[in-house]
């Protein structure tokens, strides 16, 4: 690990200037990512900003239009609302399936979406809801905020503060999960909303995509039977030691008539 110098900020400005006036500066959430990628020396920031003390961060409201949860409240938070599962079942359950307990009881809902590795889960609840996620600067649309591999549209120093997701009518999530870290090999959200139907899948490409063939054939017939001749092509998909790209696209359309079945 290089030597950086470590602040705790304060509160959202604080953290705001606190990188803004460093050379290269990077926000600490749970620190599950960042933290090994600092010891392997794979990064080399002059500062880092730890936002564990800042309490407006934290936090989960429920509303009449959904469920809007702050950015370091944790994935076992999340998992354990009985506000957050009473209005939209299917975000506690996928909070609750994330890593194991100690990856919960420390990874953050806005350092996951912040960092978006491919394999994450919460990318497929923010796409499959039409999520907005609300920064310092501004309010982005789901469907804009991920943009590629470990790439968002966030801006140099800009912080995530809070994620809204909106009711739906239906909702589930099924992901075929490597047995080691948990991680999606394949997962997919389906929701059905009043804004439509959405079909989101992480794990399977370099980033969290939809599948508008089988939202479309969902939103005539909302049964596993409609998708189950659906085929997702293989090119462009994850191929690694875990499984190869047409495995992948084989369980896109498995875990996305379970996760149809479980709605």
């Amino acid at each position: 690990m290089y030597d950086f110098t470590y602040h705790r900020a304060s509160g959202v400005a604080d953290a705001i200037g606190k990188v803004n006036a460093a050379a290269e500066g990077l926000f600490l959430a749970g620190g599950h990512t960042l933290l090994p990628t600092l010891k392997l020396r794979l990064a080399r920031p002059s500062d880092l900003i730890d936002l564990q003390d800042i309490g407006d961060l934290r936090g989960i409201s429920v509303s009449g239009d959904g469920v809007t949860v702050k950015a370091m409240t944790t994935h076992a938070t999340v998992a354990g609302s009985k506000e957050a599962r009473a209005a939209i079942p299917a975000l506690a359950n996928l909070a609750g399936g994330i890593g194991d307990p100690h990856v919960r009881a420390r990874g953050t809902i806005g350092g996951s979406i912040s960092n978006n590795d491919p394999a994450a889960d919460y990318p497929a609840a923010v796409v499959g809801l039409g999520a907005t996620v609300k920064t310092d600067k501004r309010e982005i649309a789901g469907d804009d905020f991920f943009t590629g591999m470990f790439e968002t549209a966030l801006d140099d120093g800009e912080l995530v503060t809070e994620v809204s997701f909106p009711r739906a009518d239906r909702a589930a999530y099924y992901k075929f999960k490597n047995p080691a870290s948990r991680f999606a090999i394949v997962g997919v959200f389906v929701a059905r909303t009043g804004g439509g139907v959405r079909v989101a899948v992480t794990g399977a490409g370099p980033c969290v995509f939809r599948v508008g063939e089988m939202e479309e054939a969902l939103a005539a017939d909302f049964s596993s039977d409609a998708i189950k001749d659906i085929q997702i092509p293989e090119d462009g998909l994850n191929s690694d030691i875990h499984a190869q790209a047409d495995y992948r696209a084989h369980l896109v359309n498995v875990c996305a008539r379970r996760a149809v079945d479980a709605c």
